[in-house]
């Protein structure tokens, strides 16, 4: 469930809440939901902040996973301003820009569960 997004696209807040449709055999979330509470945010941000001279695609994700996730789980996606004139910056540079984004899934008690990395990639369309 999204919880937030930031009107400028800065950053997004997302939790998943445990219920029976996303619990596995031993009663903890599903590995694949963990994942999948992470899946389009940086994406989403980028596109967003970025605007339509820009193209923007998930390459690579990876989860470790830490500890069993049980309950609400929250996720935050921060896109600071410095971050994004760094991505434009390499990305109109050298024609493209792949950044690496970690993202930490925690629980209640603000202990991390999973961990997150995404690696997407960005270019300029062409022409513009």
């Amino acid at each position: 469930c999204v919880r937030s997004i930031a009107a400028d696209f800065h950053e997004a807040h997302v939790e998943l809440r445990q219920g029976w449709l996303n619990r596995n055999y031993v009663g903890t979330h599903f590995g694949g939901s963990l994942f999948a509470t992470t899946d389009p945010f940086y994406m989403l941000l980028l596109l967003q902040r970025l605007g339509g001279d820009y193209i923007v695609w998930d390459k690579d994700s990876n989860i470790r996973f830490l500890k069993p996730g049980r309950g609400t789980v929250h996720a935050v996606f921060r896109l600071p301003d410095a971050e994004l004139r760094e991505i434009r910056a390499q990305a109109d540079a050298q024609g493209k820009c792949e950044p690496v984004f970690t993202i930490q899934v925690t629980d209640r008690d603000g202990e991390v569960v999973a961990e997150v990395t995404k690696t997407l990639y960005v270019r300029r369309k062409p022409g513009r």
